[in-house]
Order: C-alpha cells, then sequence, then structure tokens
C-alpha cells in the first residue's frame, strides 16, 4: 500500500487525444519523465460534443492514482465545454486550439492567412485518412459528397511530425484524391513538445 501511494505521488499522467499519441509517448520519452498517457478515441473529433465528458471520464477514473494530470487536447470543436470541465476541476491543458495549431505554431497561423481554404494533415491523419476521414464522413459509400465536403478548399498542406517518404506519398495520394495541389512543411513536434515541458516544470 505504501509502496503504491509513493509511485502515485511522483507520477503524471496525460489524458490525450488519441491522434497525439505516438507524439506524447516519444516526447515523454525523450525527457525521461515519469508519466502515461491514457487516451481518448481521435474519432471524438467527428462528433465533438463527445470530447468533454469523455476526457471528464477519464479523470474521473484517474484522479487518485497520479499527482498531476493534465490534458493534451485542443478545443476541437467542443465550443469551450473541454474547458468548463477542466475549469470545474482545476486541471490544465497544453494551450492551443487544435493539433495543426500545436505542431504548426506562427507556421499555421500564416499558413491560415495566405489561404484560408488549407486543408492540413498530419502524421496521424496521412496513417489513418481512409478510416478517420474516408469512412468517418460515408465516403466510402457515398463517394459523390466528396465534392460538397471539400468544395472550398483550396489546397492541402502537410504538417510533418517525422520525415518519412513513405506518409509523404500518402499524403500526395491523399491530395490526389481530393484533387488539390500539396505543400509540405516540415514542423516536428513544434510548440507541442514546448507546451508540454512548460507543464511539466511549472
Amino acid at each position: 500500500m505504501c509502496e503504491h501511494a509513493n509511485h502515485s505521488e511522483e507520477k503524471t499522467a496525460f489524458i490525450i487525444c488519441g491522434a497525439l499519441a505516438r507524439e506524447v509517448l516519444a516526447i515523454i520519452e525523450h525527457h525521461g519523465w515519469n508519466a502515461e498517457v491514457v487516451g481518448v478515441p481521435a474519432l471524438d473529433h467527428m462528433q465533438p460534443e463527445r470530447i468533454a465528458p469523455d476526457v471528464e471520464k477519464r479523470f474521473l477514473a484517474l484522479q487518485e492514482e497520479y499527482a498531476r494530470i493534465f490534458v493534451v487536447f485542443g478545443d476541437c470543436g467542443s465550443r469551450g465545454a473541454l474547458d468548463e470541465v477542466l475549469a470545474r476541476y482545476g486541471i490544465q491543458r497544453v494551450d492551443g486550439p487544435h493539433c495543426y495549431e500545436f505542431y504548426g505554431g506562427e507556421t499555421f497561423h500564416a499558413l491560415m492567412e495566405e489561404e484560408p481554404g488549407t486543408f492540413f494533415l498530419t502524421d496521424f491523419l496521412v496513417r489513418g485518412f481512409r478510416g478517420l476521414v474516408i469512412k468517418g464522413l460515408g465516403l466510402d459509400r457515398f463517394p459523390q459528397l466528396k465534392d460538397d465536403y471539400f468544395r472550398n478548399y483550396r489546397r492541402v498542406v502537410y504538417l510533418v511530425q517525422i520525415p518519412d517518404p513513405e506518409l509523404v506519398a500518402r499524403a500526395e495520394e491523399i491530395a490526389a484524391y481530393l484533387d488539390l495541389p500539396l505543400e509540405v512543411r516540415e514542423t516536428g513536434y513544434g510548440g507541442l513538445e514546448a507546451r508540454l515541458v512548460g507543464l511539466m516544470e511549472g
């Protein structure tokens, strides 16, 4: 019992968006933090009203086990509901509205100012495009809806976390599927790593 108590006093939990799992795990390993990740399904982005209650459930299940709990999630369409839940429990989350801004920072804002009709990809989204976007939006069953969903986009920008020619090739296939030009920008972990360091050191 005492051993468990000492263990919990020093350990941190990150409640994370599933879309950030690889990256957050890599950052934890790089810094040697005594921390664990607990994921919330990335599919919640398809129904953003689920994000706040799902994060709350994770927190309530973990609060007795960890000395510190941080949330690694943007608002991601919850319309402020996530921050309302976090404020209720006094939980900190990583700054930023979504993963594109986490990675891109000022580059993201400049890209949006240059062309608001930009469809962004990350390593995660490139890997999971078929399941998350094509199946998630029903385009496998109703391919004619593609033009309706993407008619206002003018380009695809792939924000690269870990350079990988295979993922770039997949991004090219995605851009061809969407009939849009592709730009590739290497951002690494961008502001995500710096912001997690700030949470851990704060």
